[in-house]
């Protein structure tokens, strides 16, 4: 088995751009120089924006860059049950809680918190009494990581790391002290649509052997929960590789909800693979 296991994981809730392409292509080359292997994954966990024609463009976006893949390719949602027994192990060690507060009630917490904005939301359980009522009222919850168990069951954070071997947002490299109450109590999963992101993306990246996680500087903050999820879960820790983010004329990054131009529409104005490859330093 190769020592180099890298992914690119795009959610199918728009055209990949300009901004994907240069993420794709760096972790491909990254694996080619290491001759290594380069997984796709699609992370289609987001019910209400995932579309089968920004999925189905996804392959085809990539294979005019010039980008091949293992196969078969996973798509996550077709492995729920691997998170559901994730959340379960989690749940069954009193490490999680079901939060019932609406994003403007935990939006009005934080701002009630000493330090307002600055602070993380923080929570916990409801008394038991008033959480069986509530589940069986139906009444929509969240299942969020619980920060204060989560210490318990460490010893703290201390000693928890990992090694960027790229670049932050603030050029931090090297090993780096995990800090996850930066994050708070982070939602792990959501009655009604189901696991959540830093849940399925540290699943998924033990589950296929990613050794390199490579993506943009953006998720460079998710690295901290995500690698306390690693060790309550006793997963292994991948090395991270942040690279910066491709942004336009007008110095914004390219982004779907912006109108980002998409790949589709520069192979149908005539721009070819090995241009925009030039045009992104490869």
């Amino acid at each position: 088995m190769s020592a180099f296991v890298t992914r690119f994981a795009p959610s199918p809730t728009g055209f990949l751009h300009r901004g994907h392409a240069f993420s794709a292509l760096t972790a491909f080359e990254a694996a080619r120089a290491a001759a290594g292997r380069f997984i796709l994954r699609i992370e289609d966990i987001d019910a209400t924006r995932r579309r089968p024609d920004y999925e189905a463009a996804i392959p085809e976006d990539l294979a005019w860059l010039g980008l091949a893949w293992e196969t078969p390719v996973r798509r996550q949602s077709d492995h729920m049950a691997d998170y559901g027994a994730a959340l379960r192990d989690l749940s069954e060690r009193g490490l999680t809680y079901r939060c019932f507060r609406t994003r403007r009630e935990v939006a009005e917490a934080i701002e009630s918190a000493p330090h307002g904005a600055m602070e993380a939301f923080r929570g916990a359980p409801l008394p038991p009494d008033e959480e069986a009522r509530r589940v069986a009222a139906g009444e929509p919850y969240a299942w969020r990581l619980s920060l204060d168990a989560a210490a318990r069951a460490l010893g703290g954070f201390g000693g928890l790391a990992f090694v960027e071997e790229g670049e932050g947002p603030q050029g931090e490299r090297g090993e780096i002290p995990a800090r996850p109450e930066l994050g708070g109590d982070v939602v792990l999963a959501r009655k009604d649509v189901g696991v959540a992101y830093h849940l399925a993306v540290v699943a998924d990246d033990a589950l296929q052997g990613i050794t390199h996680v490579i993506r943009g500087h953006d998720l460079f903050e998710a690295a901290h929960v995500q690698r306390l999820l690693q060790a309550l879960l006793a997963l292994p820790t991948p090395a991270y590789r942040h690279h910066r983010l491709l942004t336009g004329p007008d110095g914004k990054r390219f982004a779907k909800r912006d109108g980002a131009q998409t790949l589709r529409e520069l192979r149908a104005s005539g721009m070819t693979p090995d241009a925009l490859r030039g045009e992104l330093g490869f």
